[in-house]
Order: structure tokens, then sequence, then C-alpha cells
């Protein structure tokens, strides 16, 4: 499978980047192949430097449906490869790495990777296309603003509350994709900004800061289509490539379940705000890889806070 951002639920395409998503994904499942030869650990071991020329070779051999992210514990560069992705495109990847190769560590996850508003409740984009909000915000001035995914922005720039699009939210300003994955609406009005994030169990939770995620943290992701799941933070600062130029960088991988229309949802741990739900694979019936835009960004690019 290639990787994809979530497009958003019923969203028409925005030129050729946007493509329908099918409503199911297959699980991911990350399965570690084996590696080739007798190398040892230290053998494959490589530096920090070292480490950064791999991942610009891996951005350029540009294979759709692969992800990755540093792991200085181990020395390696460790890619995610779904399900579209050929022996033959790995192999292009090992020998982008060059005599780097055995500090590149393949993993497999079956499926594709796709682009998935209080925070993590259903936001319609006028014209057709339901994303998620991920956390409403503010300005130093006093203006109201909702935070979610750029590729949800990049599609309208009128956004609703009900998909009759009758109850008006706002309008975009701002929107950052590919390379980022955040875009920002200014709220039509200060009533419509709840500084809380929906549980779908009819209660929410108080977002009182944002910060970082960290491996191994447990994280909990609110979104439109299925609400709220829970999981753990495998990686950060990875890069994605969608497909057809849509490549994003330093997203928080986690193994927290995801579906098309949760896109632009929220990631968070306790009060804490961490991420907008970017994209992914699997289901929430039996699991996933999932991408998340660090909140943080986002709130520095457009001079905002949560609230």
């Amino acid at each position: 499978m290639n990787f994809k951002r979530f497009t958003p639920r019923g969203g028409c395409a925005r030129g050729a980047r946007l493509t329908a998503v099918a409503a199911a994904l297959v699980t991911a499942t990350a399965l570690a192949a084996p590696s080739a030869g007798a190398e040892t650990a230290e053998a494959t071991r490589a530096t920090t430097a070292e480490l950064a020329q791999v991942s610009d070779s891996v951005l350029g051999a540009d294979v759709p449906g692969t992800a990755w992210y540093t792991d200085a514990e181990s020395g390696k560069l460790v890619v995610t490869a779904d399900s579209t992705v050929s022996a033959a495109e790995l192999a292009k990847l090992k020998k982008a790495a060059g005599d780097k190769a055995g500090a590149v560590e393949i993993k497999r996850t079956p499926g594709r990777f796709n682009k998935l508003i209080a925070g993590g409740q259903a936001i319609y984009a006028g014209g057709g296309g339901r994303c998620s909000l991920g956390f409403n915000v503010r300005s130093g001035s006093g203006a109201y603003y909702a935070l979610t995914a750029g590729h949800c922005t990049d599609i309208a720039g009128a956004w609703y509350t009900n998909s009759s699009q009758s109850s008006y939210l706002g309008s975009r300003a701002g929107s950052s994709f590919p390379g980022n994955d955040y875009g920002i609406i200014r709220l039509s009005s200060s009533s419509s900004a709840d500084g809380r994030v929906y549980l779908y169990n009819g209660g929410y939770r108080d977002i009182t800061s944002a910060g970082n995620a960290y491996v191994g943290q447990s994280v909990q992701r609110s979104g439109s289509t299925t609400g709220l799941h829970s999981g753990r933070v495998t990686g950060l600062n990875a890069t994605v490539n969608y497909g057809g130029g849509d490549i994003v960088h330093g997203l928080i991988q986690t193994n927290v379940c995801a579906e098309p229309g949760d896109s632009g949802g929220s990631l968070f741990a306790g009060s804490t705000a961490l991420g907008l739900t970017s994209g992914g694979s699997g289901n929430c019936r039996t699991g996933g890889t999932t991408f998340f835009q660090p909140v943080t960004e986002a709130l520095s690019a457009y001079g905002v806070s949560v609230f």
C-alpha cells in the first residue's frame, strides 16, 4: 500500500492531488523484514550525521507509500513501507543509501496510507467533504480560530458545522500542505470556540496547554469518523511520502487507529494538545498506523495558543 494522507470524508478532488479514499483500510501491523547478511548491530550503526544523509537519500528515491524516522538509540533509519511498495522499490531505497544501506531498517505495514471538529468533531467543507476539528485556539488580539489538517483547508475556503451547510463555522485563514499538514480557520463567532476535545461518550476533555510528544507516550485521538481511540507514540520526526509530490516532514508516528474523515482531529495526552491527524493506514476494527502534525509547529506558525 502507499502512504496517503486521510482525505476528507466525502471530499472532492483538488486538482489531481486529492483522490477519493477507499472506505475500508487494511490493518497496519508493522513486521520487521529480516536483515540481509550477518552484519552485527555495531557494524551497521550509523552516526546522527550519517542518518541525516541516509534520510536525504531515501527522500530523493521518492517511493510513495513509505514513511521514515531516525532512531538515534539504535543508529537506524526506520522505514515503514505499505503494501503498495514493491520489493524492487525497497531495493531502490537500499541502493539510494549506498554504503550505509545496513543502517536502513525496513518494516512492512499491510494496507494503504491515506489522508484521514469542541476538538475532534466534524467540520464540513463548502462544496463537499468532511474533516475533523483539531483544537480551537485564539490570538493575542482575542480572535478565535480552529486548527485542522492542511490537506483539509486546501480544498475549501468556507467551513460549516453541519452537513447541510446551514451553520457557518468560518473561513480559511491559512493552509500549509504539503511539507507540513496544518491549516487554520477564522471562526465567525467566538461562541463557536470550545477549548475542549469531545470524547464521544457525552464528555469532554479540557485542553489547557500544548506540548511535544515523546516515544512511548500514551496518547488519545478524537475524530468525527471513529470517535475516541488510544495508543502510543512509536516514532518522531517522521517523513511520509503520500505520493504525487505530497511529502510531509516532522510528523508524530503512532499505533493509534484512524479512518477517512478523522483528518485534522485532535491528538492529546491528558490536558495537553499534541497533534493534528494527518494520515495513515488501517482501521479501527483491527488497528492501524497513523501520523500526526505536531500542534506546537502550527501554533507557532500562526501565533495562536490553546485556551
